[in-house]
């Protein structure tokens, strides 16, 4: 419940327009407080006192966090509200399943976390053809058991050492029939 709060008041935080932000940049900060409406107000009162009861590395984590956003780019900051807004446009179940997904990826090590983002960065650059088979094959592994899981792990190694097999019986013909040329040409030699 903690992270969705966290979450929800980062992007409250991110999502103001940056024209607006640039509007009030000579306001103070109570000014601009007692020009949003009453119930923006009471929001905003809301996630103050949910913001206080957090512990400290919390906050601090979205002091960070906020330094980040305000110290990125125009089209980076603009991107980042973008996907906000996409983000607050899904179903509710939508949003959920997000909020889980990005739980479960803070929780991986930084290794599986690169790893993670590696093969995100491989989905992203493939054709459109070849990422929805990406896709695809990523929703089916996501469906399967963890016994059918172990399966298709098992008929993949078994198929790649039948590669391995076959390429091993390639470079030996590909050998061989260089021998036998070198044979030949040596024979020819021989004759002539």
């Amino acid at each position: 419940m903690r992270s969705r709060t966290v979450l929800a008041l980062l992007c409250a935080l991110a999502a103001a327009p940056a024209a607006s932000r640039a509007q009030v940049q000579g306001q103070s900060a109570e000014d601009r407080f007692r020009s949003l409406p009453p119930e923006k107000q009471e929001e905003l009162r809301r996630r103050y006192r949910e913001l206080q009861q957090m512990p400290a590395e919390d906050r601090q984590r979205i002091q960070d966090n906020l330094a980040r956003l305000n110290g990125m780019a125009a089209d980076q900051r603009a991107r980042v509200e973008e996907n906000y807004r996409r983000f607050l446009g899904m179903p509710a179940e939508q949003r959920q399943q997000v909020l889980r997904q990005w739980q479960r990826f803070r929780s991986l090590s930084p290794q599986e976390r690169e790893h993670l983002r590696e093969s995100l960065r491989r989905v992203m650059s493939a054709d459109p053809d070849q990422r929805r088979q990406l896709l695809e094959n990523m929703d089916r592994w996501e469906r399967m058991t963890p016994e059918q899981r172990e399966e298709a792990r098992q008929r993949f190694r078994e198929q790649r050492q039948e590669r391995r097999q076959e390429q091993k019986e390639q470079r030996r013909e590909r050998k061989q029939e260089r021998r036998d040329r070198l044979q030949e040409q040596r024979g020819r030699l021989g004759r002539g």
